[in-house]
């Protein structure tokens, strides 16, 4: 892996596509032109928040998108989807941890906070749990119900993707001493069993079920690291350590520039070399592109960036 050019590419593609993406309302689509979403906001102010501190043009970008998410949150405090929906979801969690880290600790993300506190997951409930106990299909995913985690939207099953994501929201609130107290410390700890519990064997995670009619579920690189980066307390313990063996067995067949950044991100998080063989975030890019994708371009600046992992998890900064 060569780690300059994967710098380099970071600011010759990514940074100036993430600052020409930006839409007129402040904030970016997933793709450019696209209309705006909240989800691919925070991405791409994720990205700029090292370059903010150097460069007035990135300030003015950073604000005019942080404006565009106080426009987009809802009465009750969470973020929607897509722009018109009434609901809120998961991406609550993003925008707060991404505001989190950026230092904002205002009423708005204090209003998010509360939100994920108080968004509990339908499969998981009481009566839901008496329910399955003699349900026919109880064996199919067999899963520990009494844990309860986040769902995509409320209501409904707690999956890992956003259980991680709300996970790291409330621990970099803890950190700065804003969470909600005692609901979010339950709330932690709840979610936390559960992403131990969705562990697929032989380590890594997948969407939520580590095992379907018996067959062990594939772990996947996405899932896997956002867990990881949620249960980055532990470095430890052994799901921990079974994970990033598959992470490091992965990388070298990884294909996909966002999923090797992302990769990247979750290896460095627990100070661990890249494997040997793995390719380089450059050599992907020259050959496959990145599909001028939002999200990729911010992921790829993330994994080159030596702030990012000390800005939005407390660690310490790491080569990168």
């Amino acid at each position: 892996m060569d780690p300059e050019s994967d710098k380099s590419l970071a600011a010759r593609i990514c940074l100036p596509f993430l600052r020409t993406a930006q839409n007129s309302d402040g904030g970016w689509g997933f793709h450019r032109s696209a209309a705006s979403r909240a989800e691919s906001t925070c991405w791409a102010l994720f990205a700029l928040m090292e370059s903010s501190q150097q460069s007035t043009e990135d300030r003015a970008i950073f604000e005019r998108g942080r404006v565009f998410l106080a426009s987009s949150q809802l009465a009750d405090g969470s973020w929607p989807a897509t722009a018109g929906d009434t609901t809120g979801s998961w991406v609550t969690s993003l925008c707060c941890w991404t505001l989190l880290a950026s230092g904002d600790h205002s009423t708005m993300v204090q209003s998010g906070l509360r939100w994920i506190c108080d968004d509990w997951p339908s499969d998981s409930s009481p009566w839901r749990r008496f329910l399955a106990r003699f349900a026919s299909d109880r064996n199919v995913a067999p899963v520990n119900y009494r844990y309860r985690g986040w769902s995509w939207t409320p209501g409904t099953s707690s999956w890992v993707e956003p259980t991680s994501f709300a996970l790291l929201a409330l621990e970099s609130a803890e950190s700065g001493q804003q969470a909600p107290g005692a609901a979010a410390k339950r709330r932690r700890q709840l979610g936390t069993s559960l992403l131990y519990d969705r562990l697929c064997p032989g380590g890594g995670w997948n969407a939520g079920n580590p095992m379907v009619y018996g067959v062990p579920g594939e772990p996947l690189a996405g899932p896997t690291v956002w867990a990881l980066l949620a249960l980055h307390g532990e470095p430890a313990r052994a799901e921990n350590v079974s994970s990033l063996e598959w992470l490091e067995r992965a990388v070298v067949g990884i294909r996909s520039p966002g999923s090797l950044a992302l990769a990247k991100i979750g290896l460095a998080a627990y100070e661990r070399e890249w494997p040997s063989g793995a390719p380089s975030l450059n050599e992907l890019v020259e050959k496959n592109g990145f599909l001028e994708s939002v999200p990729i371009a911010a992921w790829i600046r993330l994994a080159t960036s030596s702030d990012f992992l000390a800005r939005a998890l407390g660690l310490k900064k790491v080569a990168v």
